[in-house]
């Protein structure tokens, strides 16, 4: 482990969600000559290592956490909040993929589009 991948990792850490550019700032704080490409290629092996994992919460960069750091993302298109919830809360969904298809759902990995809930309230008639 180098002191820039250190860096990177304590930034994902301490970031809780961020994309590349939030944590090569973060560690620019520390480390000002590390650059973004050196941050890109850090995420890359933390991940090949298990250490962090990326999720894509909508258009634009990834977004990276600790791997310890284990839910599903509902992301509303409307307003861009993000919520997290258990991952057992797709255990049903897992159960009837693997059934049909005999595909492995990782609900760890996975974020889900759609409309949270104040703002499909806004929306319905009174």
């Amino acid at each position: 482990m180098t002191p820039q991948r250190q860096l990177v990792l304590d930034a994902v850490r301490e970031l809780g969600h961020a994309t590349p550019e939030q944590v090569c700032n973060r560690v620019r704080g520390t480390a000002a000559p590390v650059n973004i490409t050196t941050v890109y290629r850090a995420l890359d092996l933390l991940e090949e290592l298990g250490l962090v994992r990326h999720t894509h919460l909508g258009h634009g960069a990834p977004t990276y956490s600790a791997q310890e750091h284990e839910h599903v993302h509902l992301a509303c298109h409307r307003c861009g909040a993000i919520v997290e919830i258990p991952t057992e809360e797709l255990d049903e969904l897992g159960a009837a993929l693997r059934a049909h298809h005999g595909f492995v759902l990782d609900p760890s990995h996975l974020a889900l589009s759609g409309t949270c809930r104040d703002c499909h309230d806004a929306e319905e008639p009174r």
